[in-house]
């Protein structure tokens, strides 16, 4: 029997607090989402009882930790439907994911005069990394243009397709605006070029479909402190026939095979791409937290979020002088907004008075505000523990504001 999503919100112990003597409402889960007990006591467990090296070690504490650590890398192959637990590498998070690819398959497969394409909607992640490996290998950087929905031109995009293009990079679901990229479409006009794609996956894998093979991504990215996981752990999966021909990221420990003065060779996937030692503990809780979404039925969980975010634009819609950025036909967890006359940044201060906790600036995505002409937005971010009541405080709050300074 799945969890009840009502029950969510007493699972995670820091909403219980208050800020300036207020109940706390989080609404900054994009940039970051809670933690449940669950997770909190499985890193706390980790340290107590199983703290040791992995993969080097034969003493009893070594073995487990190796084993705890392979078993999430099965749950979350399991999680993203990867073919096998040896496509899954483990990261810092998506940045280092997307520098391992920018950085390993720009090195193996591109050449002065080739192109990479990403699109407008990018987070700086997903954006900067393929902008400089282009200028390091002297490529050229291609950006796909979103339109007054904030939705991307597919037909520009297949235009700018042909022999040259080596990559596409394209998010899932926009950081910004919370338009659902039709990643699905976009990776079958690329593969009908015989172009490979790279998924960011950090805002849409707790949210939305994330099954890997149904894309076809050639590689997918995601964060483990989006998806109520610790932050300094995050994971690429790759199809095997990219990831053995590409040269390792990092070397050093682990990743290695044989080490000679003349010569050295690689471990096997997906140790050729984890050097050093990693964030144990992190992936631990990225296996707990996977344990805890697994116990909600997803399509009731992706049902509620779509509910609860209509809801909240139906609210934020029917403020004066308030805009909601952006009309994209699927959008996902994101409120994108800013009033009239009041700086996006006073505006988020004046709420977290209120005990209200949202995002304010460019939200690393520079881009899309040159497009929009705007220096930032407030943006208010959803999980599955928020609740209507969350979305009327942040409305009242508002309201209160806008008041306060018009009066």
């Amino acid at each position: 029997m799945s969890k009840d999503i009502l029950s969510a919100r007493s699972d995670f112990p820091i909403l219980r607090q208050t800020v300036n003597d207020l109940p706390l409402v989080y609404l900054d889960n994009a940039a970051t989402t809670q933690k449940p007990h669950s997770v909190i006591d499985a890193i706390s467990k980790y340290y107590l009882t199983t703290n040791a090296n992995i993969h080097r070690g034969n003493h009893t504490l070594a073995v487990q930790a190796t084993q705890a650590y392979e078993a999430v890398r099965k749950k979350v192959a399991a999680y993203i439907n990867a073919p096998s637990a040896e496509q899954i590498i483990f990261t810092r998070g998506t940045t280092e994911s997307v520098n391992l690819v920018a950085y390993s398959f720009g090195d193996a497969f591109v050449e002065e005069g080739d192109e990479v394409i990403v699109s407008q909607l990018e987070h700086h992640s997903n954006y900067v990394p393929w902008e400089l490996m282009c200028q390091r290998k002297g490529a050229t950087f291609r950006v796909i243009p979103f339109d007054s929905n904030g939705e991307l031109n597919l037909q520009v995009f297949q235009e700018m397709l042909n022999k040259k293009t080596r990559l596409v990079a394209i998010n899932h679901v926009s950081n910004s605006l919370g338009t659902v990229n039709p990643v699905e479409e976009i990776i079958q006009l690329a593969h009908a070029a015989d172009v490979p794609v790279l998924v960011d996956g950090a805002q849409s894998v707790q949210h939305i479909d994330h099954d890997v093979q149904a894309m076809d991504a050639d590689f997918y990215a995601f964060s483990g402190h989006k998806i109520y996981a610790p932050m300094g752990v995050g994971v690429l999966y790759g199809k095997k026939e990219w990831l053995e021909k590409m040269p390792p990221f990092l070397s050093g420990g682990e990743m290695i095979d044989q080490v000679t003065p003349t010569k050295v060779t690689f471990n096997v996937l997906p140790y050729k791409f984890e050097a050093g030692t990693p964030s144990v503990a992190d992936v631990i809780g990225l296996g707990a937290a996977i344990d805890y979404i697994n116990q909600f039925d997803f399509t009731q969980l992706q049902a509620y979020e779509a509910e609860l975010l209509n809801y909240g634009l139906g609210l934020l819609q029917s403020i004066p002088g308030l805009e909601v950025y952006a009309n994209p036909k699927h959008r996902s967890a994101i409120l994108p907004f800013n009033v009239e006359g009041i700086q996006h940044y006073d505006l988020g201060v004046l709420l977290d008075t209120k005990g209200i906790a949202v995002r304010t600036g460019q939200h690393c995505t520079q881009p899309i505000m040159d497009a929009l002409h705007i220096p930032g937005t407030v943006r208010a971010s959803l999980a599955l523990y928020n609740t209507r009541e969350d979305l009327d405080a942040l409305a009242h709050g508002i309201e209160r504001v806008i008041r306060m300074i018009r009066r």
